[in-house]
């Protein structure tokens, strides 16, 4: 059986192996804010989702459960019971990211190769947990390893995902390097499929995989965040953006190791890195956030601890990072 990975970090060591509108300038340099914790003890958290309430949803990848963060950062299980295996890197496998819907959750569980809804219309937090064999489920990683691609890599890891305003759900696989479909009557079909890159390197194959990870969709366009597969080059991550058709083309170049992304009420670009990679692997808290206002980028923050994922507040200028090593939430304002 084929190791299924959870996290990003679990995939790069593989791959070596084999709403308020928001103008404020970023802050200047040596003004960086510095975050405060809304909620600790967490089971290596990977993904998280707001709700209208200022509810966070969080996927707990060492814990196999989904917990809710009330805004006072209380935490509350919901659902527990995700299978969790442990990597040859010695990292959690099972949980990825999820997204809210209309009172549903989606989860992406990248050992159990599945989709999994929850309908958390009615959960208030402090009721009994769900377990995952009340839930529904998508064996979409099965589509994946069936499907022939250009540049096949036998494997699947469904990591993020999005919707569009057509109720379409748009899946990243960090693992087949692709962007996958599912309608709302769950029809699935290969959205498009990123092609491998000449390594800029001396060290490791002459073509390295881009490694999709978060997908945001604009009103016009997608937008997808990619890693870079082994020896990780610094500076050689990129945005592809891709048109509703499919096509896909380069829209930012010059990141390094990109897990998530987000748009700003007004357009900003906010950008998740989860650190600098060297001998040892991953660096501890080497990740960082970045902002791109007309082409221009500045960092907003240094000196993260393998973040995962960042989402917007409720209000202008906050947000909120999970850190997988941390076990932590943290909500940065600036």
């Amino acid at each position: 059986m084929k190791t299924k990975l959870l996290s990003v970090f679990s995939l790069c060591a593989l791959l070596a192996a084999t709403s308020c509108q928001d103008h404020r300038e970023p802050p200047a340099s040596g003004q960086l804010p510095t975050p405060t914790t809304l909620a600790s003890g967490l089971g290596a958290p990977i993904g998280l989702a707001r709700d209208a309430k200022g509810q966070i949803w969080v996927t707990e990848a060492g814990a196999g459960r989904v917990s809710v963060i009330t805004p006072d950062g209380n935490k509350y299980p919901v659902i527990t019971g995700f299978s969790v295996t442990v990597s040859p890197e010695n990292t959690p496998d099972g949980l990825n990211h999820l997204a809210y819907k209309d009172g549903m959750l989606y989860i992406l569980h990248g050992v159990d190769d599945k989709l999994y809804k929850a309908d958390v219309s009615n959960f208030k937090p402090g009721d009994p947990a769900m377990t995952v064999s009340q839930l529904s489920s998508e064996p979409i990683g099965q589509f994946v390893l069936n499907y022939k691609f250009k540049e096949d890599t036998d494997d699947s890891n469904l990591y993020n995902l999005t919707f569009a305003p057509n109720g379409d759900l748009y899946i990243t696989d960090a693992a087949a390097n692709a962007i996958i479909r599912r309608t709302p009557n769950g029809a699935l079909s290969v959205f498009t499929e990123l092609a491998n890159i000449d390594n800029p390197t001396t060290v490791g194959p002459p073509k390295i995989n881009v490694v999709p990870t978060s997908i945001t969709f604009d009103g016009d366009k997608f937008l997808v965040t990619t890693l870079i597969g082994f020896p990780f080059p610094v500076g050689k991550a990129r945005i592809y953006k891709i048109s509703q058709d499919g096509s896909v083309d380069t829209f930012q170049e010059g990141y390094t190791t990109m897990v998530d992304l987000l748009l700003a009420p007004d357009k900003r670009i906010i950008t998740l890195s989860v650190g600098e990679f060297g001998p040892q692997g991953f660096a501890q808290n080497s990740g960082n956030i970045k902002q791109t206002v007309n082409g221009q980028t500045t960092t907003l923050l240094t000196g993260l601890n393998y973040p995962t994922s960042i989402i917007a507040g409720t209000a202008a200028n906050t947000y909120y990072v999970s850190s997988l090593i941390d076990g932590t939430v943290k909500k940065i304002t600036y």
